[in-house]
């Protein structure tokens, strides 16, 4: 069984204006997904800004965000590294906070061949029971999980389950499901290609967009599923002015602005990220006033 269907939220970590975890808004956040129907929490992923946490603080949120859940949605910890043995540690201490599973990006900078990224995950899954979601995001970590090395991983691995496909490349998802033979499950890890993955046998999304319209992208999934294919594409198409402007700068920097503007206080981002600049701030505002958010 799938760790989760439907939407699933890529969740921000809210700072203080001193650049400190900011758990006051943090608990609000979650409360948000969680009255607005997501189906799941990702917490310390890409968009969690977890490359700027410390170990501490890392593992100080995932711990925080199960409290505050408490078994209402899955938790998926972001526990990735590019290097093997840290991401082991986290993804040890992660399981010991009551994980339900982890997301764990593929080796960033230092790369990896292909036998090196199957050896590097399996390394990673075997040293805890929770289920594992494999993350490719090439364009972020200039490294590719093959289709066959995908597929190898879910079979040879018990508890490596899926994977988080946001490469953006619909051909190397067909190869992938064409060739999983129903053990691989899939999510998008893209919003604006929520309804392509659905079709091609998706399970969900991990998703940026949820951070600010909830409700809208488990909607997304939700009708997919119902058989309603129709009006899960109108959401999907009614969302991609949005999607654009919430990845017109690099992620989070225009979620962040985006919650912030909707009066959530997110606070800054860690450097090397930056404020947004004013003409694309007013892009995303705009966008979110033709959406309906604001």
């Amino acid at each position: 069984m799938a760790i989760f269907t439907g939407a699933g939220v890529a969740i921000v970590t809210p700072f203080h204006e001193d650049g400190t975890v900011n758990y006051e808004k943090f608990a609000e956040l979650v409360e948000f997904q969680i009255k607005n129907g997501t189906d799941a929490i990702i917490v310390c992923g890409t968009t969690g800004e977890a490359s700027t946490l410390t170990h501490e603080e890392h593992l100080d949120v995932i711990k925080f965000c199960v409290e505050k859940v408490a078994g209402r949605i899955p938790v998926i910890a972001g526990t990735g590294s590019n290097c093997t043995e840290t991401a082991i540690y986290l993804s040890k201490e992660a399981e010991k906070y009551g994980v339900d599973g982890i997301l764990v990006v593929t080796p960033y900078y230092n790369k990896a061949t292909q036998n090196g990224l199957y050896e590097h995950f399996k390394m990673i899954a075997n040293s805890v029971k929770v289920p594992m979601i494999l993350y490719n995001v090439p364009s972020r970590t200039g490294c590719n999980i093959a289709p066959a090395t995908v597929v190898r991983l879910c079979k040879d691995v018990e508890n490596i389950v899926g994977v988080k496909e946001a490469s953006g490349n619909i051909s190397q998802v067909a190869k992938l499901m064409s060739i999983a033979d129903g053990s691989v499950d899939l999510y998008s890890g893209n919003d604006d290609q929520i309804v392509p993955i659905l079709s091609l046998g998706g399970k969900g999304v991990i998703s940026v967009l949820s951070n600010v319209a909830p409700q809208q992208t488990h909607d997304i999934c939700a009708k997919f599923f119902e058989g309603d294919v129709e009006g899960s594409c109108k959401e999907q198409l009614r969302a991609i002015e949005l999607c654009d402007a919430l990845f017109c700068e690099v992620n989070p920097i225009p979620v962040k602005k985006a919650l912030n503007i909707m009066g959530m206080e997110a606070g800054p981002m860690r450097r090397p990220l930056s404020e947004m600049e004013p003409e694309n701030a007013a892009k995303l505002e705009k966008a979110m006033k033709n959406y309906g958010i604001l």
